[in-house]
């Protein structure tokens, strides 16, 4: 399969008329396009050039985020005025009404009026550049240039399927899965955008199982907002999300927490920050200026001590406009999964910004984007053939993230040397080494490429 399906990689849930509106509607909030310095909200340092000489060609940027917790870092350096610091003073943090819409307002760019970077689900920014998941099939160059934060995500399921073993391990469950295709009401299971990792996760999950995602059960893609809705009524089964969605489901007793993707791949990639290349190319320090500002919210964000603050910013209505009690639980690695399934109580499990038990949490590995392009080619997204290697090394800018760290005063310490974090593994003893990826795709049962 060279690629996928016009029809499947351009969803976009309204994405034309929804995006219209986040363009002309949906900015960070009434600071939006004044320093955050000035703000009384920000509480930032006026702009200062921290080991970049002059300052940046440009202060003005758009970058767009969906209001789940990944975006927490984009939020904080406009609110806390960590891009103001370093000379990123006109920065417009633009909610997207889906995933459909980022990508597609990411194609037009700020000159359409658009945006020229935003958070992304991995590896979106590399099907962007290839054209894989764009109108005509338009290649758009990009740049990964950071990762905004690690787990804080999860699979939930709907109330009527408790008591069925569906939990993290799903050996004990396939009778039951199999009994609903039998039955002609295959599990419906959702997910927020086409072969990026919201639906990786999930089929990882189910294939670990033995249940065949392909065959076994039906996958749709729903907007994040919509999937507590389309729960509720009963249209799906389980989803694949972001926090704090998949919290909701507990929280409003429509369903359980079969499993947390801290379970499946503890300390795991979530989503990351990247451009469009010609924006980064054409404006290198600011590039690197907001790369510092990201980095210092990173650090900010990852104190306990400041988490309640966190909440707060993103309680308000221009952002995630949800109470601080929904936000506060998943924030702070507090989980009650519920099916009789113990509960987590551990910050550590939950969604962390700058470190994490095995390191670096902002560095884009290069090991990482591998893993989840290696996942498109296992499940017939992406074709057997891509050189995975030369597209690793063409879009992801680890470089430019060196550079800005050093620049920003980062620690050596807290500079990754190596651009693999090493061999990973996963909760059902699967290990993978991105030095050898086809290693990895032999070892796996379930698989559409034939290796």
């Amino acid at each position: 399969m060279s690629k996928v399906s016009r029809r499947r990689f351009l969803y976009t849930a309204s994405a034309t008329a929804a995006g219209a509106i986040a363009l002309k509607g949906c900015t960070a909030g009434p600071n939006a396009n004044q320093s955050p310095a000035a703000s009384p909200q920000a509480g930032g340092a006026p702009a200062v050039n921290v080991g970049g000489g002059e300052g940046p060609e440009t202060t003005t940027v758009r970058i767009g985020y969906i209001p789940i917790f990944e975006s927490t870092p984009l939020i904080i350096a406009q609110e806390k005025g960590f891009f103001a610091k370093y000379g990123m003073t006109d920065v417009s943090v633009v909610k997207q009404a889906a995933w459909g819409a980022l990508r597609d307002n990411l194609v037009i760019g700020s000159q359409g009026g658009g945006i020229d970077g935003a958070q992304f689900q991995m590896p979106m920014p590399y099907l962007i550049h290839e054209g894989k998941i764009t109108t005509a099939n338009q290649k758009i160059p990009m740049y990964v240039l950071l990762q905004t934060s690690t787990q804080g995500n999860g699979i939930a399921i709907a109330g009527k399927h408790a008591g069925k073993n569906i939990h993290l391990d799903l050996t004990r469950a396939k009778p039951y899965f199999d009994q609903l295709k039998a039955a002609g009401t295959p599990f419906t299971a959702a997910y927020t955008f086409p072969a990026v990792n919201q639906e990786l996760w999930i089929r990882y999950w189910l294939a670990a199982g033995g249940i065949d995602p392909d065959e076994d059960v039906k996958l749709i893609a729903v907007p994040p907002p919509q999937t507590v809705a389309n729960m509720k009524t009963g249209t799906m089964d389980g989803f694949s999300t972001g926090d704090p969605w998949p919290y909701r489901i507990v929280q409003e007793n429509i369903g359980f927490m079969a499993a947390l993707t801290a379970q499946m791949w503890p300390d795991h990639p979530e989503e990351y920050f990247g451009m469009r290349a010609d924006w980064a190319d054409q404006h290198p320090k600011a590039t690197k200026a907001l790369l510092k500002g990201i980095m210092e919210a990173q650090q900010w964000c990852d104190q306990p001590e400041n988490r309640t603050e966190v909440i707060q910013i993103l309680s308000g209505r221009q952002y995630f406009n949800l109470s601080e009690e929904i936000l506060t639980p998943p924030m702070k690695g507090e989980y009650n999964l519920g099916d009789g399934q113990p509960a987590i109580n551990d910050i550590k499990m939950g969604p962390l910004f700058w470190k994490d038990a095995k390191g670096s949490v902002s560095y884009p590995y290069k090991s990482h984007d591998t893993w989840f392009l290696t996942e498109n080619i296992r499940w017939g997204m992406l074709p057997p053939e891509t050189d995975v290697k030369a597209l690793v090394d063409t879009v992801n800018r680890e470089d430019i993230w060196k550079e800005a760290a050093k620049e920003a005063g980062i620690p050596d310490a807290d500079i990754p040397t190596e651009t693999t974090r090493g061999v990973e593994r996963f909760f059902d003893g699967i290990t993978f080494d991105a030095n050898d990826p086809m290693a990895y795709l032999r070892s796996l049962k379930i698989k559409k490429v034939n290796v």
